[in-house]
């Protein structure tokens, strides 16, 4: 067996190669860049599910990066737990033909109670006084402490939110020297996520991505090179490119003037009761599932859909993915934007009658994903004070909202989810040493890579 690396850069596409990313394009010229078809929806946990069992939604169930359970009447976002993909995965395909096979998987997505050899993932803790502290979960769990003695803290507030930065990403490579150092496993799967970022927040081409184009590329080039330096082969790749967008479409407050959503007052503020609503949206980026509880409006949601400025396309989870674990936990219906529109999970009408979470990081509450939360408010005079009142009060025992997260769907200028985008948007394979033309195809080219 060869050992092998796969590095996964968000959001990298072949039109950001070039001078501004001068070690990842020197290494595509040297082993050769291939663009794919995006999966479809082309977001994070349904693509690494296609690319790591072969197969589509139709099979493994990533529909989204969240779904609406219809049987709890709840929506489900970033969930965690490697049950939830079926399918058999491509480290137990190449365990079962080489005994002696192992498999690193750092922070690719479903990572917990996988039945990967070592696994690190971002993870809380969640006490029962309501705090939420900052952690990592690893497999076997005595890595966990082994990791953080040796690289520090894992920087949480740079993953996601207004903080999100290369702090994380820098971690990660170097958890990933750390594994390969102790382990030497036969695949290591590297999530380096910071373009995702700065594309989202400004867009493709904006003057502030040619700092984080750098950055990422320097994280990316010192981890090939010391990977390569230990005889390991590197394939690059990505989920999805960015695409710009100028449109946000707010599908819930469609629904709710059509009378078919259905809120809650909880304190004073206005949340969403999915399981009475005739019909509502759970939005991912580019597309949305549209879940019709009251089967007799289909034709009429399909016909407001299909009206409705910045969509692009309807279409049914059946014609896409049959009858089986795919279609069962996609919406009825599902919307696909114009290329330069993207779905927000809003369905409040005065934002002072919005929940409480709109205005914070809060990934699993909001019932549909909310790349705002890149964003702190401009309308807050002092956000740093803010902030800082409110760590002062958590480390004093205190609880706090922190509400810094503007309601502004027009400040995000980058967004993906679309499996029809043009040629410099697409994702793509540096590397692979067999053709790779859609996301399934990535599972061979490990395996060929691994086996040659």
């Amino acid at each position: 067996m060869q050992r092998v690396a796969v590095i996964n850069v968000v959001g990298l596409s072949p039109s950001l190669l070039g001078p501004g990313m001068p070690r990842l394009t020197a290494f595509a010229q040297k082993h050769g860049m291939q663009a794919f078809r995006p999966a479809f929806p082309a977001v994070t946990c349904t693509a690494q599910s296609s690319m790591l069992t072969g197969t589509s939604p139709r099979e493994h169930g990533i529909v989204a990066n969240g779904w609406y359970d219809r049987e709890s009447a709840e929506v489900r976002f970033w969930k965690q737990s490697n049950h939830l993909v079926r399918g058999e995965k491509v480290w137990e395909y190449l365990r079962k033909k080489h005994p002696d096979f192992t498999c690193a998987k750092l922070f690719w997505w479903y990572n917990m109670y996988s039945s990967a050899d070592i696994a690190m993932t971002p993870r809380p803790l969640y006490p029962a006084d309501g705090r939420k502290v900052f952690d990592i979960h690893t497999q076997p769990m005595d890595l966990r402490e082994k990791v953080k003695a040796d690289l520090g803290e894992f920087p949480f507030p740079s993953f996601w939110g207004p903080g999100a930065g290369i702090a994380c990403s820098e971690w990660i490579a170097a958890s990933a020297k750390w594994t390969e150092e102790r382990e030497k496993p036969t695949l290591s799967l590297v999530y380096l996520p910071h373009l995702d970022y700065g594309l989202q927040k400004w867009g493709p081409g904006a003057p502030e991505m040619a700092a984080e184009l750098l950055a990422i590329d320097k994280v990316a080039g010192e981890l090939i090179d010391y990977l390569e330096s230990r005889g390991v082969k590197v394939l690059v790749l990505s989920e999805y490119g960015i695409s710009k967008v100028s449109r946000p479409i707010h599908l819930n407050r469609i629904f709710r003037k059509q009378g078919w959503i259905q809120v809650k007052e909880e304190l004073g503020y206005e949340t969403l009761d999915t399981g009475g609503c005739k019909v509502f949206a759970v939005a991912d980026h580019q597309m949305a599932h549209i879940y019709v509880n009251n089967r007799t409006l289909l034709r009429k949601v399909r016909s407001v859909l299909e009206e409705t400025p910045g969509i692009d396309e309807v279409r049914t989870a059946g014609e896409m993915w049959g009858s089986g674990i795919g279609a069962q936990r996609a919406g009825d219906l599902v919307a696909i934007s114009a290329a330069d529109a993207w779905f927000t999970y809003y369905f409040w009408e005065d934002d002072a009658m919005a929940p409480d979470y709109a205005r914070c990081v809060d990934i699993h509450r909001k019932p549909g994903y909310d790349p705002v939360e890149l964003f702190i408010d401009p309308k807050i005079a002092n956000p740093k004070l803010k902030i800082a009142k409110f760590l002062l009060k958590k480390k004093l025992g205190f609880r706090g909202l922190l509400d810094v997260i503007p309601l502004d769907a027009g400040l995000v200028k980058g967004s993906h989810g679309r499996d029809v985008v043009e040629a410099g948007e697409q994702p793509l394979v540096i590397g692979s040493p067999v053709p790779v033309t859609c996301a399934e195809e990535v599972f061979g080219a490990i395996v060929k890579a691994v086996e040659a």
